[in-house]
């Protein structure tokens, strides 16, 4: 498959949803002199060529009384039973984040708990299922920096 191109227009149509995917296409059609016509076929291309995948909303999880962050590494009895634990961890709607990594932990985990007790019965989920040999975590104090956008503006500032 051939490399998608962004011209400048592409660039600036992609800025704009970066910094909100609601934004509608004639507010960004009226800033870039465009009609909005255009921008929807620009946006439908970059869909169809994969670049742009849906669009995400961003919850306030301490509003929603989900404030407290935990990081959990889970160690495998052996790591062809990576598939099996990922299929379990994913029905555990709490664990926001799964990769499987190289290093101390077969998995890592993000969960997302109301407050300590939640995040142990969370963690005792993980824990029971069939080969996980023992977890480690540790909490996090503060969510310092989650922001996809200034990477996102930097990929396409690089194309």
């Amino acid at each position: 498959m051939s490399k998608f191109r962004l011209d400048e227009i592409d660039h600036q149509i992609l800025d704009m949803l970066i910094d909100n995917t609601r934004v509608p296409f004639t507010d960004i059609a009226k800033k870039l002199l465009i009609s909005a016509g255009t921008v929807h076929v620009r946006v439908k291309k970059m869909e169809d060529a994969g670049i742009i995948q849906g669009s995400s909303l961003t919850l306030d999880y301490e509003k929603l009384g989900y404030s407290f962050i935990a990081y959990v590494g889970i160690f495998l009895h052996n790591t062809s039973q990576t598939k099996f634990v990922l299929e379990r961890i994913n029905n555990i709607p709490f664990v926001t984040v799964a990769h499987v990594t190289t290093g101390k932990f077969n998995i890592f985990c993000k969960i997302r708990a109301k407050n300590t007790r939640h995040a142990k019965e969370v963690i005792f989920l993980i824990d029971d299922i069939e080969g996980v040999y023992r977890t480690e975590s540790m909490i996090s104090l503060e969510e310092s920096i989650n922001d996809k956008k200034r990477l996102m503006h930097t990929i396409f500032k690089d194309l």
